[in-house]
């Protein structure tokens, strides 16, 4: 297998936050408190290149630790310490790539936002997406899931914790078809 053919292989996941209502997000921050998420969502990300907008990277204020922060931007002027930043979503995947090959990473993780979500649906394989039992406001959402592409999995309903907000389901999608 060429290394071009090879690079095709690593799988993109999307990894979320979503309400009843399709909310993700409010006035660049998440509209809830849940500290089960968090765990999850760490969990799930941790040791993968992580693909997320600028807004996003801001409202979680610094670089995830023990994955690479990949952030995309127009704003030719952004830079932090401790990302790698893409102008592009094509370039941003390209460099996704080659850090989960460097890393053996099993996928490469888009974090958010909407437009970020609303691009790489069509390339990914698998959503691993935590429903928040809620109808928040907000001015972030997820893109509808068609349910003849995407095939419920996994599915695992935590009791509330402490430190939630609300109830949560964890649910895994995969493309239909996807090997």
């Amino acid at each position: 297998m060429s290394a071009a053919a090879k690079e095709n292989t690593v799988p993109i996941i999307l990894v979320a936050a979503v309400a009843e209502n399709g909310v993700i997000g409010r006035d660049n921050g998440l509209p809830w408190r849940l500290k089960s998420d968090m765990q999850y969502f760490r969990a799930v990300t941790m040791g993968k290149p992580l693909v997320m907008g600028r807004k996003t990277f801001e409202s979680i204020g610094k670089p995830l630790k023990g994955r690479s922060n990949i952030v995309v931007t127009r704003d030719r002027a952004f830079a932090r310490a401790g990302v790698i930043v893409a102008h592009d979503l094509v370039r941003a995947l390209e460099a996704a790539r080659g850090d989960a090959l460097r890393r053996g990473a099993d996928a490469i993780a888009v974090i958010g936002g909407t437009e970020l979500f609303e691009r790489t649906m069509p390339l990914a394989r698998r959503m691993a997406l935590t429903w928040v039992h809620a109808e928040p406001e907000g001015n972030a959402y997820f893109p509808k899931i068609d349910p003849q592409v995407w095939c419920e999995v996994e599915r695992h309903s935590p009791p509330k914790g402490a430190d939630d907000d609300y109830g949560i389901t964890y649910v895994t999608y995969e493309r239909a078809g996807a090997a």
